[in-house]
């Protein structure tokens, strides 16, 4: 059934992360249902999803954030086990989802001075096409899903842009890129195999490994990620006069309240603020 499930998200245009992560999750809950019932679970049932909510609540006593992630995948796997005939009755919705006050600091605290010791200290310790990469991610803003299936041709370093083929619900959206872009890929494809289908190859040719980028993040950074890049874009590009919609437009933001959330000031303004009270 799993397997079913993440074959329809990947039809669905879900990334890889979102298809892994879901099905992780989804496989918790059903471990859940074996280990509370004593057998596998046949059908979902919105009371065994409350209790399985409370049970993430009171005894794991999980983060409001970590439990709707895990009903976010039920809620996706309720929509699967209906339109693939599994199930009649739909089981969980959105609106079993834990409320959650809005937080005002913004999404990411990654300084324009830590991401630029990061990125040295990979130029000088790592690889051309690790120091490539993170430079896409930190100043091109794209998911590392977007990064590992991006081909040589969708970067134009004469004219200035990224085409995003692959992006968050199979959209496509053109990024342009400036000069820091431009020098760590035209370094890189020096060493690249001119007849790969691929800018970031991994074994055979095939994708990279979305582990690999993590595990190079903290090689070297205990505070910088793959998506902690991406949020370091939008606060950056906003400081640095890029309108909500422009920004919104470049990382592919399908709703600009996301966007929005990158202006709002950092947690430790915050506190600085408070302190003053």
């Amino acid at each position: 059934m799993l397997k079913g499930f993440s074959d329809w998200l990947m039809e669905k245009g879900r990334a890889d992360g979102t298809q892994e992560s879901y099905a992780l999750n989804v496989e918790l809950y059903m471990r859940w249902y074996r280990d509370s019932f004593g057998s596998d679970m046949t059908e979902l049932l919105h009371s065994n999803i409350l209790d399985y909510r409370s049970y993430l609540q009171n005894i794991e006593r999980q983060k409001a954030v970590t439990i709707n992630a895990k009903l976010s995948a039920l809620v996706s796997f309720d929509a699967f086990l209906i339109e693939t005939g599994r199930q009649k009755v739909s089981a969980v919705s959105k609106k079993d989802l834990l409320k959650i006050q809005a937080t005002y600091t913004r999404l990411g605290d990654v300084t324009e001075k830590q991401v630029e010791a990061f990125r040295q200290q990979i130029l000088i310790e790592s690889s051309k096409r690790d120091y490539a990469l993170v430079t896409i991610l930190a100043y091109a803003g794209l998911r590392i899903s977007e990064a590992r299936s991006l081909r040589p041709e969708e970067v134009d370093l004469v004219g200035r842009q990224i085409t995003v083929s692959m992006g968050k619900g199979n959209k496509e959206r053109v990024v342009f890129i400036g000069d820091k872009i431009i020098n760590a890929v035209r370094e890189y494809l020096k060493e690249l195999d001119p007849d790969s289908e691929l800018l970031f190859p991994g074994r055979a040719g095939e994708k990279l490994d979305r582990s690999v980028a993590n595990k190079l993040c903290r090689r070297f950074s205990d505070s910088i990620t793959p998506h902690s890049l991406r949020h370091f874009f939008c606060t950056n590009a906003l400081e640095k006069g890029y309108s909500f919609h422009e920004v919104a437009n470049q990382a592919g933001h399908s709703n600009i309240h996301t966007t929005l959330r990158y202006a709002s000031p950092t947690s430790a303004a915050m506190k600085e603020k408070a302190n003053k009270l």
